[in-house]
């Protein structure tokens, strides 16, 4: 039985694995081949290594050190991976955070990983704001990051400032290939949640084993993961197995709801997607539904149910099995477990309002409605709110 070591792959003592997913793509001749589809961006491997550089270099200027540790708070798009591969780049440690946990889950972390940056959207600032100050005193900078990222606040440096000031050019730091690289961690299902040192080699290692043994990427493939790039399987899916290779990866940075993961999967056509159990049942039930079989589709959710709060989207598809059945007990119940997650989502608060409201709890649905509102709605949806709230009145 042989085994294979980095050493045996040929990864050098001397190594920085930005160089090996980044500058090496462009050096191959491979700069023009489109590394990322996200929306209507379609981004080249060359123009991925101009903002990786960017960052890195402007993550310097700002005094980030080899191995001190930045916080990515990000939905998967672009600045994801600049923010994580240019943070390599320069030696220092991204941390990819859940961008569903709490602000005490982010207190941990900023307190466990004495993180000196966090690069956060503007949708997830609010949660790094509302950590004390205790919790995160060794944070020295603060950038956000969001859809047409616009004017510098006097607190918070923009992402796209950071771009600007940074180099097309960043000497990677020679770091040596069993250096940590990246920080993840743990779901905190047996306590507080633990960080897992991730070395510059395994990330190699994992793809030439598994991306390319296993999988058989090549670079003519198109990648899409439900998993997110926080999630360490997400990572390998949609960064850097298709990086190791000159792919094509598609970011999603929305819910993973069978609607979206279907409209991604027609749009953009993937020839490797990657979901888990949970995932593929909930795609299954999707189809179930369109057929009417509905008590059908909430048995395969059933089968397959998503551990209690890890997954937001599968306890709201399953409070709106349980409403359209006319179980409006079990739906209220799975529509607050998925807002617990994420409180943010006005469609699920308008589903808890419906159910609450055939359920007879006027107050409780008046009060669900009133946070769908506040959520943001659909001009469609916000209508039918208000309709709601005048029979309640």
């Amino acid at each position: 039985m042989s085994v294979v070591t980095a050493e045996s792959l040929g990864i050098p003592a001397t190594f920085n694995v930005a160089t090996h997913f980044v500058d090496r793509n462009v050096d191959a001749g491979r700069g023009a081949h489109v590394a990322i589809e996200c929306g209507d961006q379609r981004i080249t491997y060359a123009e991925v290594l101009a903002n990786v550089n960017r960052v890195g270099s402007a993550l310097r200027r700002l005094g980030v050190r080899p191995e001190e540790r930045v916080v990515l708070l990000l939905p998967d798009g672009p600045e994801f991976v600049y923010s994580f591969f240019g943070a390599i780049k320069i030696g220092a440690v991204p941390i990819p955070l859940n961008t569903l946990w709490k602000p005490a889950d982010y207190g941990h972390v900023l307190h466990d990983s004495r993180a000196v940056v966090v690069i956060v959207a503007d949708d997830l600032l609010p949660a790094i704001e509302a950590v004390p100050a205790a919790r995160g005193r060794s944070v020295r900078h603060v950038i956000a990051a969001g859809p047409g990222d616009v004017m510098q606040t006097h607190l918070h440096t923009r992402f796209s400032m950071l771009v600007r000031q940074g180099s097309d050019e960043c000497e990677a730091e020679p770091t040596h290939r069993d250096a940590p690289a990246f920080w993840l961690y743990s779901s905190g299902s047996t306590g507080m949640p633990k960080g897992c040192v991730h070395l510059h080699h395994d990330m190699v290692v994992c793809a030439e084993l598994f991306g390319k043994g296993i999988l058989r990427i090549t670079g003519a493939d198109r990648t899409f993961s439900v998993a997110k790039l926080f999630f360490a399987y997400g990572l390998g899916n949609a960064l850097y197995f298709p990086f190791s290779v000159g792919a094509t990866t598609i970011l999603w940075p929305g819910h993973p709801t069978p609607v979206n993961v279907y409209a991604v999967i027609e749009r953009f056509r993937p020839t490797l997607f990657y979901s888990v159990p949970t995932g593929f049942a909930m795609l299954l039930a999707r189809i179930m539904v369109e057929r009417g079989q509905v008590p059908e589709a909430l048995a395969v959710l059933q089968r397959h149910a998503s551990p209690p709060d890890k997954n937001p989207d599968f306890h709201a598809f399953a409070g709106a099995l349980y409403q359209r059945l006319g179980r409006h007990k079990e739906a209220i119940q799975q529509y607050e477990s998925a807002l617990r997650l994420a409180p943010s989502a006005g469609v699920w608060w308008v589903g808890l309002g419906i159910s609450l409201q055939a359920a007879e709890q006027p107050k409780e649905a008046t009060d669900a409605y009133t946070r769908a509102k506040s959520a943001g709605l659909t001009p469609e949806l916000a209508s039918f709110v208000e309709q709601r709230l005048k029979q309640l009145q």
